[in-house]
């Protein structure tokens, strides 16, 4: 999958919100009822409590009021009831008629923010997320104060491209059962993350087999996959990401075999005046080491009011 965390794995504080036209979106808040409204969405395949609590606390105590929530085919959000790409489509990149893209899961963003009536807020994703808060971005401009991109790309074939090792981990069979769920998520951790940055292995271990019983087991394998057909769908967004007006923070690591660094410089190239911050050593995932600067980062790019400060 992708980047994951050390999150609390109960499910007392979850939320839910039924969109006009849309999914079920299952959310949690925290944080002051007058803090600035920030929002984090996750990557493919994970769900809110991919975000770590310690990032999530951070940034709490920094005065935001934070949204997390499961996109849709994730978590305890809707699963969409149309058929899954196989394994051959999702190779050669051709999603099925009809499928939804990142527009569709930006319009689930933009529906959350009006169904909690929230205006402008500070926007930020992770990996597939940080392709939708762009996407929100461009599309929805009064919505967004600002935006925090890490690890993400721009949907251009030529740059941001995972490992060949990567894909090859991927295509794996599907897990049948939490134990072999959770070995595979270590595994695949040990790919994409870090040394400079190493994961907490227990907290870890609690994680996924958390995951496995938030998002129905088994059965979240369909939801992957349209959520991957959603990124094929979407094509090329550079001429998109040039229309974004909010001021933008593009974080990614150098040691990055699932979303390659080139992702995030691109992304950082295409929207005007990104500032790009490339942290050495850090892999696709938000472990321990680097949550405290992540807090930092994010905290200093939305206490940032002009296009000029902070540069």
């Amino acid at each position: 999958m992708t980047a994951t965390g050390q999150a609390s794995v109960g499910v007392d504080e979850d939320r839910f919100v039924d969109l006009p036209a849309g999914p079920r979106l299952c959310h949690r808040v925290d944080g002051p009822a007058d803090g600035e409204p920030l929002v984090l969405i996750a990557g493919l395949g994970i769900d809110l409590t991919s975000w770590p609590q310690p990032m999530v606390d951070g940034l709490v105590a920094r005065g935001f009021r934070v949204v997390r929530f499961d996109n849709r085919d994730v978590g305890r959000s809707s699963s969409i009831g149309t058929p899954p790409p196989g394994r051959l489509r999702q190779l050669l990149a051709r999603p099925r008629p009809g499928a939804y893209d990142l527009a569709d899961m930006a319009a689930d963003t933009v529906g959350l923010l009006d169904a909690l009536g929230l205006g402008r807020v500070h926007l930020v994703g992770m990996s597939m997320g940080g392709m939708i808060a762009q996407v929100v971005a461009a599309r929805h401009p009064d919505r967004v104060a600002t935006l925090t991109s890490i690890f993400s790309t721009t949907g251009s074939r030529r740059v941001g491209q995972p490992a060949r090792s990567t894909i090859l981990r991927l295509a794996a069979r599907a897990p049948r059962s939490v134990e072999e769920s959770v070995a595979r998520h270590l595994a695949m951790l040990g790919h994409i993350g870090s040394t400079t940055f190493p994961p907490d292995d227990e907290l870890e271990r609690a994680w996924a087999a958390g995951l496995w019983e938030r998002g129905g087991g088994a059965v979240a394998r369909a939801g992957v996959a349209r959520q991957i057909s959603a990124i094929q769908a979407s094509g090329d967004r550079t001429a998109e990401l040039r229309r974004i007006t909010a001021l933008t923070l593009v974080v990614h690591g150098d040691r990055d075999p699932m979303v390659h660094p080139t992702g995030g410089r691109a992304t950082a190239d295409a929207v005007p005046g990104a500032r790009h911050v490339e942290i050495a050593g850090m892999g696709h995932h938000i472990a321990p080491g680097v949550v405290d600067r992540l807090v930092a980062l994010v905290t200093d790019h939305a206490r940032t009011t002009t296009t000029g400060a902070a540069r």
